[in-house]
């Protein structure tokens, strides 16, 4: 017998401004945590809210381990409460006017007993036990968020829905929650769709990532497959392949392929396809960047070109190297410094053929030319 996936839809949502999400998407039975990854507008959380019952589509249906949630052909639709779901949302939405305890027992079933049974298993399962006689103003970020939780699995619903949940919290306690929340949700044992914009996110969750456009959604796959072999140039965009260029193939020869892209010339892998142009993408972490006289090294492209900009990038520094395309690397400060790097300055910039990433343009959906940087 074939197992049935675990959620399947196909959404087509007309707003009244005349705004469309359309995606369809299958995630796997054995998906413990499925991402829902893209930029702002992608329709990530018209998605959620959909699959959730808090958005009726236009058109198309939502199926859940073979039961349908909704079907517009025939006009079937269960509310948010027939659907055995947990939600939590952006900003937790806790009652500030119920203590940590009642707002976990909120929407619970059953007596009295049971109620405060169920409350006191979660608290001690997501660590806020003793915080159950506070006020949700009491609660720094993360332990708001973890009573969120706790609320959302009350209900012990069959999965499990997060919206963004480290976007109400500052840079250092989203660093520290996001370790402490993959943990939990990998402990739970409740499969569950997270929503995120954050590749740092996505890589630290999911074990299924589904990428999404506002054309709908682009690949699915493992979190490592869609980083590392993107079949779109938004999604190439979306994981952070700064460099993302127009080439075509000059020659090929003994599994290496010869591209002209602008006015240079670059080696990478063969993909073994026959096309003839296509997108290269390059990480910013595969480039370096030297001065002076060339390092030994295997890389077979070293690109003559000059500095146009230097940006703080977390740690680092990204710096833009016009190489007759643009061309991204990541640099330390140090090597700022000791390579006396600026704007103007002139730079080879040195990486291997394995570290281009080609996507045929045939039938990628933008001819001719990259995407608009999604970040």
């Amino acid at each position: 017998m074939v197992t049935p996936p675990l959620l399947s839809a196909e959404i087509d949502k007309v707003f009244p401004s005349g705004a469309r999400v359309r995606a369809a998407m299958e995630i796997p039975a054995n998906a413990a945590v499925t991402i829902l990854f893209g930029a702002s507008g992608s329709g990530k959380t018209t998605a959620l809210r959909v699959i959730a019952g808090l958005e009726q589509v236009t058109q198309g249906s939502v199926v859940f381990r073979g039961r349908v949630w909704s079907e517009s052909r025939r006009g079937i639709w269960l509310p948010p409460q027939q659907r055995s779901i947990g939600y939590l949302f952006q900003e937790y939405a806790l009652f500030p006017h119920l203590k940590v305890r009642d707002n976990i027992a909120f929407g619970v079933q059953g007596g009295k007993m049971e109620r405060n049974a169920r409350t006191e298993r979660l608290a001690a399962t997501l660590r806020v036990a003793e915080l159950l006689d506070r006020w949700p103003a009491e609660l720094s970020g993360g332990q708001q968020q973890r009573v969120a939780l706790a609320r959302a699995l009350a209900r012990e619903p069959e999965l499990l829905l997060l919206d963004e949940p480290l976007s109400a919290l500052d840079p250092d306690t989203r660093s520290h929650v996001r370790g402490e929340l993959a943990r939990t949700l990998r402990e739970l044992g409740v499969p569950a769709i997270v929503v995120t914009h954050d590749w740092v996110d996505a890589l630290s969750w999911g074990d299924y990532l589904i990428v999404m456009s506002r054309d709908g959604a682009l690949q699915a796959g493992t979190p490592e497959e869609v980083f590392t072999r993107p079949s779109h140039p938004e999604v190439a965009s979306a994981v952070g392949m700064e460099t993302i260029a127009s080439g075509s193939v000059v020659s090929r020869k003994d599994g290496v392929i010869h591209l002209r892209v602008g006015p240079a010339e670059i080696h990478a892998a063969d993909p073994g396809d026959g096309e003839s142009s296509y997108f290269v993408c390059i990480r910013s972490e595969n480039v370096i960047l030297e001065t002076g006289r060339p390092a030994a090294t295997s890389a077979r492209n070293r690109l003559d070109g000059r500095v146009v900009d230097i940006v703080p990038f977390g740690a680092l520094f990204k710096v833009t190297v016009d190489a007759g395309f643009m061309l991204s690397s990541l640099v330390t400060r140090e090597a700022i410094s000791d390579m006396d790097l600026r704007r103007g300055a002139a730079v080879a910039a040195v990486f291997k053929a394995s570290a281009a990433h080609l996507i045929p343009q045939q039938g990628a959906g933008t001819q001719g030319s990259p995407p608009n940087r999604m970040f």
